[in-house]
C-alpha cells in the first residue's frame, strides 16, 4: 500500500508541476489557461487519492473530505476555466469594434 500512496503522490506531484510551469511559461491567455484547469487537477486529484489511502491504511477510517474535495474541484475547473476564456473573448471583441 505504501508502494500505491508513493505513486500517487509522484503523479499528483509532477501533474502539478507541469500545470504550473504551463501557467508560468506559456505565452497566450488561452494556453495558459488550460495548464491549471488541466494538469493541475488531475494532479490534486491524484494528491487527494493518495490521502485517502493514507487514512484508510493506517487510521482504519474513511475519511469522505478529500471525496468531497474531488468532487467540487472536478466539478467547478472546468466551469471556472470556461467563464474566464469566455469573458477573455468578450473583452478581445469589445477592443477590436472599437
Amino acid at each position: 500500500m505504501d508502494f500505491l500512496i508513493s505513486i500517487f503522490l509522484l503523479l499528483g506531484s509532477f501533474f502539478t508541476l507541469v500545470g504550473s510551469i504551463g501557467l508560468v511559461k506559456l505565452p497566450d491567455f488561452f494556453m495558459r489557461l488550460h495548464g491549471p484547469t488541466k494538469a493541475t487537477t488531475l494532479g490534486v486529484g491524484a494528491m487527494l487519492v493518495a490521502s485517502m489511502l493514507y487514512y484508510f491504511t493506517y487510521h482504519d477510517t474513511v475519511r469522505l473530505n478529500e471525496l468531497l474535495i474531488i468532487i467540487f474541484l472536478f466539478m467547478t475547473a472546468p466551469v471556472s476555466a470556461h467563464l474566464m476564456s469566455k469573458a477573455a473573448l468578450h473583452k478581445n471583441n469589445i477592443k477590436k469594434t472599437k
